[in-house]
């Protein structure tokens, strides 16, 4: 195969063979990934290569390899092209982000569904834990948004001419078919949060209920006994997971109704369920909010009809982002290694890619309590 051009000066296979000792065929097999090499000979390689500053021509080794050597990272909802918005409001992974107005056409929808998913701290720690991970492979996600019907028809088209080896899915709604598009296009992809319909696509997680159960506990050890909670979209799992997880512990503990407001994930539904919540239930003396930017919404609401955060009402929030450090008083929450989790996703998916492990699986990460001043 003839090398597309490279640099004057710039090291050839060539060099890093007379540097290895090796002939030019062997160190295309070590830089091309090809396993049957003799693992003395592949590190003979590997230091020639630092040596020599060899860097490969991706263009040349995907024809050798036929792998792009990039991974879509998809951010999917469940929108249609004729949305009005109102399909937009993503719960990504049970964190959320803005609302679509509800009053514009398809184009100022997809608009607000991207910039929801940007103003969501979570999803730059889905980004981090990827890149991460994938980095010192070699690899690079592209990231792609698969808000409407025609955007999940691009994502399957675009893994399916082999643009991407795999897919990294973000599904921000319990009703988006994208993760079974790919799983029946036979596609290798795999998937942040259990999915809401049973799917053959491997998955990682979190125990929900146990990082609820945290919270509550740790409420009632504070000594709160009039305790609301604020929840996510309850079409979500996750979400009726820390539902369940929160409610099942209050009633163990005898308490067997808990005031509820739902909330869309973000810092001004979050303030909207508190204002609720208050109007029903003013003697309430803690909460919990199923994420943490509705907690600093709640906080804030809490301040403006007099409440002191935490000698008047304690306040638990959910996941350990920036927003809980950002908050005043910073906020006690539930700590969801996003990282981590989004590492996994993509070891999981290179596994498969290289062969090593073609089985569906889950991994399921547990949650912890982090103590703060909020409660």
């Amino acid at each position: 195969m003839t090398e597309h051009p490279r640099p004057a000066g710039a090291p050839t296979l060539e060099d890093v063979a007379r540097a290895a000792g090796v002939s030019r065929a062997t160190v295309s097999r070590v830089v091309n990934g090809v396993r049957n090499v003799d693992p003395v000979i592949q590190e003979s390689v590997r230091q020639a290569v630092a040596a020599t500053g060899y860097t490969p021509n991706r263009a040349a080794r995907s024809l050798v390899t036929r792998r792009a050597d990039a991974i879509a990272l998809v951010v999917s909802g469940a929108g249609d092209d004729s949305s009005d918005g109102s399909a937009t409001a993503p719960a990504v992974a049970a964190q959320g982000s803005t609302e679509g107005d509800g009053d514009a056409g398809p184009d100022s929808a997809n608009n607000s569904f991207t910039a929801g998913v940007f103003a969501d701290p979570f999803f730059g720690r889905v980004v981090t834990g990827v890149v991460n991970y994938l980095r010192p492979h070699g690899m690079y996600p592209v990231l792609m948004f698969a808000e409407t019907s025609g955007a999940r028809d691009e994502v399957v088209s675009y893994l399916r001419q082999g643009s991407a080896d795999g897919a990294l899915v973000v599904s921000t709604h319990a009703e988006d078919p994208l993760p079974e598009l790919i799983t029946d296009a036979g596609l290798p992809a795999v998937l942040y949060a259990r999915p809401a319909r049973p799917a053959r696509i491997s998955y990682v997680d979190l125990a929900h209920q146990d990082g609820a159960r945290l919270a509550a506990e740790h409420l009632l050890a504070r000594g709160c006994r009039r305790i609301a909670t604020i929840t996510g979209p309850l079409d979500v799992p996750a979400c009726q997971d820390r539902l369940a997880g929160f409610r099942d512990t209050m009633a163990r503990h005898g308490h067997p109704y808990i005031p509820i407001a739902e909330g869309r994930f973000t810092q001004e539904t979050g303030e909207s369920a508190m204002e609720r919540l208050l109007a029903e239930h003013p003697d309430l003396d803690g909460v919990f909010a199923a994420n943490d930017l509705m907690a600093v919404g709640a906080c804030h609401v809490l301040r403006e009809h007099g409440r002191r955060v935490p000698e008047d009402v304690a306040v638990v929030g959910f996941d350990d982002s920036s927003a809980a450090l950002a908050c005043r008083p910073p906020l006690t929450t539930i700590r969801q290694p996003v990282e981590e989790m989004a590492a996994e996703m993509a070891r999981l998916l290179l596994d498969r890619l290289s062969g090593s492990d073609r089985a569906v699986t889950s991994v399921i990460f547990e949650p912890s309590l982090v103590v703060r001043d909020s409660a």
